[in-house]
This record gives C-alpha cells, structure tokens and sequence, in this order.
C-alpha cells in the first residue's frame, strides 16, 4: 500500500519542484496532496495532484489530514523574509506558531512521518563557529537575525516533540544556500550586484547545494524510513573573493564598523531591509559539513558547492 503525502508552501519553488518530483513517483503513491495559503491555477496544476488553498496556521489542518488520510507530511512552508510592509510578527508566525500548528495536526491525524527543511542558519552566524558545522554542534541562530532565530526556534520544537511524541518519525534536513536558475534569496541578491561586498578580514565562505538535490533528499525522505538531522551542502566551499572572480566582478571589501554605520543609516532612510546585523550575515557563514548526509542518510549530491553554483550562475547570466 501506497503513502499519502501532503507538502506544505507547495506553491513555492522548492515546494513545486517537489510536487512535481513526487509526482513522478504515483505509482507508489495512493494520494499527493499540495497545501499551500496560495491557490494555484487551474493551468498549473498536475494531474492526479490534490491542490488544498489553505494556511499552514489554520486551526482545522488536522481535519484536512484526516480528511485525506495523510502518513507522511513534508512541511517546506517557511518565510526566508516577509513581504514588503507585513507585520514584524508575520514570518514569526509563519515559521514558529505555523510549525507547531503542523505537529499538532500531525498529532490529530495520527501521521506517521514527518520531514522538514530547517535551514544552516539555525546553527547561527557567529565569528567562533568552527571551520566546518556539523549535526552534533549547538544550534544558536540569531536574535537580531528573524530567518536564523525562528529556525532554531522550530528546531527546538521538533526536539521536544521527538522526546513527547516518538511515534511521529522525524526526518529534518539543514540547507547551505539553495542554488537553481529560479531562487532568489538574500543571498542570491548578493550574487546579482554589480559589485560583490565582503567585511575586510573575514574570508568566511558559502556552501551550496543546487535545488534539485535538495528535492531529491525530500522524495526519499518522503518515501523512505530514515531519520535523523542532516546538513545539506554539496562538496567544497567558495570565498566571497572566488565568487567575485568566477563572474568577473569586483571584490570589494569594507571595514566591518562602516558596513555597520551605513546599514543603519539605509535602514533609517528606509532604503535597506536589514540593518547593522546584516555585516554578520557577511562575516560569519555557517560552513556547513555534509559527511553524514553522504555516509548516514545514503545521498551523495550531484553537484559540488562550486557545480551548483555554477549551473545558477550560468542560468541568470552571471557567467
């Protein structure tokens, strides 16, 4: 017998990749149900796919569950950064209260399985992070940084849960950056400037891992027994200074205390998201390992951290 799989931010772009990869998968599947608050059109939808229009936070998602017999869900509903002029509170809710509305509708509906992107920020972004993350290692985020408090927020959630409610299986995978020709993130901002800005004297590195490994651990992950935590980065890192060669920009480099003076000043004006704690954001990157990823969970990515970035860079013409 087949599973019944729900994915929540199914309309987001790791979310529809995903739909679409499990959907390849219908034969071992019985159901494949795509929950997100966005309803998506009737042009896009896939066939034999159930589309629910509905928010992760919406006190009757148990009832959903139970309605569609859902055993396992893959929870991708997330907030990397709230629209322009939403409420502060917005991404907390997204991110925290959501997740736990979606343990206890897991709970309600008597799932079996759960798995989640966290992300590598939850690990924090800190000057005495060691040179490469592990699993094991103590998950301080952020409090000035939203994205990288919540998640470890939600981690610790998860945590208790796995101790009061073991029979819901877990399985929570920690992304590097996620790179692929259609995301677009804080960090993938940095890659589009004209020029690349880094703190002077910090040479901190990135991890990626391109989109499609990433929604090809969620499908095992969805249809396999696994669990555990693990980091999600392809082999090798790359410096700010590389990234800038590699695209034939200008690396430039800004003292860390006049990084700080000027955010402040272009969030004052209105003209920044971010303010003084964004230099961190530079300074200090999570380096995330993916030794247990390859050994433990049994993935290997097809693509190194400078292959994914490269196929990225590539396909919006940075390259």
């Amino acid at each position: 017998m087949g599973r019944s799989v729900l994915i929540t931010g199914a309309a987001g772009y790791i979310g529809r990749l995903t739909v679409e990869a499990l959907h390849q998968k219908a034969a071992v599947l019985d159901k494949l149900v795509a929950l997100d608050v966005v309803g998506v059109a009737a042009d896009q939808r896939l066939e034999g796919v159930h589309y629910l229009a509905s928010d992760i936070c919406s006190p009757n998602l148990g009832d959903l569950m139970v309605e569609h017999g859902i055993d396992v869900v893959v929870h991708l509903a997330t907030l990397v950064r709230a629209p322009k002029g939403a409420p502060k509170e917005l991404a907390y809710q997204v991110d925290v209260e959501g997740t736990r509305n979606v343990l206890e509708a897991c709970k309600k509906a008597g799932v079996k399985r759960l798995v989640v992107t966290s992300s590598g920020a939850a690990y924090g972004y800190h000057a005495d992070n060691p040179e490469w993350l592990d699993e094991e290692d103590p998950l301080r985020g952020n409090d000035d940084f939203p994205y990288s408090k919540h998640k470890r927020l939600v981690e610790e959630m998860l945590a208790q849960w796995r101790k009061d409610t073991p029979e819901l299986e877990q399985l929570i995978f920690r992304p590097g950056t996620v790179v692929g020709p259609d995301v677009h993130s804080p960090v993938t901002d940095l890659f589009e400037k004209p020029v690349m800005i880094g703190i002077a004297g910090s040479s901190t590195p990135f991890v990626f891992i391109w989109d499609q490994d990433l929604v090809e651990c969620l499908v095992e992950g969805a249809l396999g027994d696994k669990t555990g935590i693990y980091n999600q980065a392809g082999d090798g890192a790359l410096t700010p200074r590389e990234l800038a060669k590699m695209m034939g920009k200008r690396y430039l480099p800004l003292p860390a205390g006049l990084m700080r003076l000027t955010l402040r000043g272009l969030k004052a004006l209105g003209l920044s998201e971010g303010g003084a704690e964004r230099v961190k954001f530079l300074q200090y990157r999570p380096v995330l390992s993916n030794r247990r990823l390859k050994e433990e969970f049994g993935y290997t990515p097809r693509k190194s951290s400078k292959e994914a970035f490269i196929h990225y860079a590539t396909s919006r013409g940075l390259l």
